[in-house]
């Protein structure tokens, strides 16, 4: 039996990269996909291809960070599928136009950093993530429960260069899925999120309505060298969108039926176990 069968599910920010890619594998494994994004083409060309595949999913143009838009995309889900079992609060942004930057490429420094930006973050990163669980509770109640899974970053783990808005929010996601799971416990509402660190769209980084790049960045910059790589575990292969995906897939399936309150660094491969004193490969001691 397929490991989301008779599940109904909705994906944010599902018209291009992870999203995208979960779209297709939930509903290869039999869910019923409300396909959500900002953008509607993209949210229709991801519907063409689940349906392409076999699968069944509708779209919604909505914005993750406007309570109407959530509740019109719940109210799609129990009006087109009769119930609700998987809210994913996949969409984010780094910024209204990937990490900031000014004319030229050059770094923006913090202190310059806009206020608008700053409240863009955090009102598609933490709000919107709010307003999806908020807007989830009730069906998920009256359907004896659910799953909620939230996009989170290796940024809320580890400093990454010129993205602390981003990190601060990505944190408070954290914060909010442990706090979650104690509270909606009780009604059978697990809720998790998934942390990536490698295998991600570049599309994320890049301006709002560029072209679907559809491949992780390890993917997209050309044949892979498993001896330059800067993860610790080395694999034939580098890593996917399809990896992440596969790990959000056992979350919000009955085999993680006890798994809730836990940030998951999906792709990791080691990198956040590293500490920051370089131990010499052929010997057990620190070099200080």
């Amino acid at each position: 039996m397929a490991r989301l069968e008779n599940k109904v599910a909705i994906i944010t920010g599902a018209g291009s990269g992870l999203g995208r890619e979960a779209a297709r594998l939930f509903a290869a494994e039999g869910a019923k996909v409300v396909v959500m994004d900002v953008l509607g083409d993209r949210a229709e060309a991801t519907v063409k291809l689940v349906t392409e595949q076999g699968g069944t999913a509708v779209a919604v143009t909505a914005d993750t960070a406007v309570e109407d838009d959530v509740v019109r995309t719940v109210r799609t889900a129990l009006d087109e599928f009769g119930k609700l079992d998987i809210m994913w609060a996949n969409a984010g942004v780094v910024s209204r136009g990937g990490v900031p930057s000014v004319a030229g490429g050059e770094e923006l420094a913090f202190e310059d950093f806009p206020l608008e930006d700053w409240n863009n973050v955090v009102n598609v990163n933490l709000t919107g993530p709010f307003l999806c669980a908020k807007h989830s509770v009730k069906p998920m109640r009256e359907n004896g429960g659910g799953a909620i899974l939230v996009t989170s970053s290796a940024a809320s783990m580890a400093a990454y260069h010129s993205i602390s808005p981003y990190s601060a929010t990505k944190a408070g996601v954290n914060g909010m899925v442990r706090g979650l799971s104690l509270d909606l416990g009780r009604w059978g509402i697990r809720v998790n999120a998934i942390a990536p660190t490698h295998g991600m769209s570049p599309n994320f980084l890049m301006e709002p309505g560029a072209p679907v790049v559809g491949k992780s960045y390890e993917e997209a910059a050309g044949p892979w060298d498993k001896g330059i790589t800067p993860i610790p575990l080395k694999l034939d292969r580098p890593p996917t969108l399809l990896d992440h995906a596969k790990t959000a897939l056992f979350l919000v399936s009955d085999d993680a039926a006890y798994t809730s309150g836990q940030v998951v660094s999906s792709c990791d491969g080691g990198t956040l176990a590293r500490v920051s004193i370089p131990f010499p490969e052929d010997q057990g001691t620190p070099t200080l």
